[in-house]
């Protein structure tokens, strides 16, 4: 339970604040539906990605860095596939 203090302010609960994912500097609206207060974010961020896209990420990126790992291997030893003069070549065309 919330108290509202002097100034009118409320403390929302840390397991409602966790479960809607409120942090410290989002905004809240209160927003009247009937007897009862609505309260909803507003310019919050995004909620992210769910439990699915995120593996789906995670496994993406551990196919890219195992392309990454096995690039390096099939070359010669210490050949990045560039020269230092292509990065000052580069450089200078700006």
């Amino acid at each position: 339970m919330a108290r509202v203090t002097s100034k009118r302010q409320v403390t929302i609960p840390k397991a409602i604040a966790d479960r809607y994912r409120i942090a410290s500097g989002d905004e809240i609206e209160f927003l009247p539906a009937g007897d009862a207060i609505r309260v909803q974010r507003t310019g919050a961020k995004p909620g992210g990605p769910d439990r699915d896209q995120r593996l789906q990420r995670f496994d993406q990126a551990t196919e890219r860095q195992r392309a990454r790992e096995e690039g390096r291997r099939s070359g010669a030893p210490g050949d990045r596939g560039w020269r230092r003069e292509e990065l000052y070549e580069r450089a200078g065309a700006r």
